[in-house]
């Protein structure tokens, strides 16, 4: 989020004085050109909030699911609130919608309701003040990736992520030499991404086996019941995870579990 006055009126954010655009067609060098225009003038400011991946995953594959749209309006909606509390004067806010325009901008006006609320599809390239505020964002990513220290230590890891867009070659390369077949990516990516969807047709299927032993009131045998994965859909768009309950022979876990030294646990 980026505002800006002066002593006497509001200020404008003038595209021709800091000749700022959309900020996926900036490259990394002219973002960080138009940060420091930004830095340099005292009648701006910026605020950011920055969304761990692994939090990200966890809250849109969780069971009763929180999609992006809802993530990012309360991301936006805590800027507001926090800017708010720093004592700055809003009057207008302009925001880029995520999801419905009309839907967001009543939901913004219901939480703030001294504020106007501007909510146009492509915000970020029709007002030069949110086209600053992506440009803070990705900026702010840009530094973060820079400085990620990799929770994995496989011998092939590398940091050459491109541009982390959805159509960027070196960004889909990274993923491809990234994937592993049982657990994904790397803790980095956000799992419910378009880009990392057509990497998953190539996950393996696993057979699960729990660790107690159920009775078999036909044969009084004590057996373990075992849940295959027969589907998996990690993009949260449609339900294709199923699974089937099959007959295990008792002869032991998953190897895969086995070789990452994985146990089931009833507390936390």
């Amino acid at each position: 989020m980026v505002y800006g006055c002066n002593h006497r009126t509001k200020r404008l954010f003038p595209r021709c004085l800091y000749y700022f655009a959309d900020s996926k067609t900036l490259k990394e060098e002219k973002r960080k050109e138009l940060i420091d225009n930004l830095k340099a003038d005292e009648s701006l400011g910026w605020a950011v909030n920055v969304i761990d991946p692994k939090e990200l995953s966890a809250k849109m594959l969780k069971k009763t699911k929180i999609n992006l749209n809802e993530i990012s309006h309360e991301s936006a909606m805590s800027l507001i609130r926090r800017v708010t509390e720093m004592g700055v004067l809003l009057t207008e806010v302009y925001v880029d919608t995520v999801g419905d325009p009309e839907k967001y901008r009543v939901r913004l006006i219901e939480r703030f309701t001294f504020i106007k609320f501007i909510v146009p599809k492509k915000a970020d390239s029709l007002y030069p003040v949110v086209s600053g505020a992506s440009i803070v964002a990705k900026f702010t990513r840009d530094r973060a990736l820079r400085n990620w220290k990799l929770d994995e230590t496989a011998d092939n890891m590398n940091r050459n992520f491109g541009e982390v867009q959805p159509l960027d070659p070196a960004t889909k390369t990274w993923l491809g030499d990234h994937k592993h077949p049982v657990f994904g990516f790397p803790k980095l990516v956000r799992f419910i991404w378009v880009t990392c969807t057509p990497f998953f047709k190539n996950m393996i299927e696993k057979v699960m086996e729990s660790d107690e032993m159920e009775d078999d009131d036909s044969t009084n045998n004590n057996r373990k019941k075992q849940l295959k994965l027969t589907s998996v859909d990690f993009t949260g768009l449609k339900k294709t995870t199923k699974t089937e309950e099959t007959e295990s022979s008792g002869k032991g876990r998953c190897k895969c579990f086995q070789a990452q030294k994985l146990q089931q646990v009833s507390q936390l």
